[in-house]
């Protein structure tokens, strides 16, 4: 790489940096041109040109926490031999995720993420194959060994995912009556009463 292009990659993660703090001090009200150029100490010139806009530095930011979130959820798999130590594993990942990157958290759970995703979920999902597939695969080897239920992927994405963002996003809103250590708990549990491939 050049010293061209590490200036330019140092200067867009400076931009990245700073899209966080003031989304964690300000909302997403607070996201604004002068706010951004000042946290960063970069140009309104150089913002337009690594990121085209606001827009596009904010939905580069959700793709890097993303892609670092799916990354914690795959290396979690990976010393799992079960089903169902899996499902532990991916909730306990995914609750201590939102615990120790809470300001990354809270804009991954957010109306503006949520937005995005609505807008544009095919293109995020396509962005993502890479991470993603080793998260079906894994269900796919479960589902074709017995143990989990032989449901179509997103089925099981939603219900083994689903309760966990749910806790999150409650915790993350600032609502003190959920205790993720607690949750990390119980829930793995309850999903695998509800994907498992057992009658009960």
């Amino acid at each position: 790489m050049s010293p061209k292009q590490k200036r330019g990659e140092a200067t867009a993660e400076q931009l990245l940096d700073a899209a966080l703090r003031v989304y964690a001090e300000s909302g997403e009200q607070g996201l604004t041109v002068a706010a951004l150029t000042r946290a960063s100490g970069v140009s309104l010139g150089s913002l337009y040109h690594h990121f085209g806009s606001v827009d596009g530095l904010m939905n580069a930011l959700v793709m890097r926490w993303l892609e670092r979130l799916l990354g914690e959820l795959v290396k979690a798999l990976e010393h799992t031999r079960t089903a169902h130590t899996g499902i532990r594993a991916l909730v306990g990942a995914y609750l201590a995720f939102a615990q120790e990157h809470r300001e990354a958290a809270r804009l991954l759970h957010s109306s503006y993420a949520d937005r995005q995703g609505m807008a544009d979920g095919n293109r995020l999902r396509d962005t993502q194959e890479a991470r993603l597939s080793p998260l079906a695969q894994w269900a796919q080897r479960h589902v074709d060994s017995g143990e989990l239920a032989p449901l179509p992927a997103p089925l099981l994405e939603s219900l083994i995912l689903g309760p966990v963002v749910a806790v999150a996003r409650r915790w993350l809103s600032g609502i003190d009556d959920v205790d993720l250590d607690e949750a990390a708990v119980v829930l793995p549990d309850r999903i695998w009463r509800s994907v498992s491939a057992e009658t009960k």
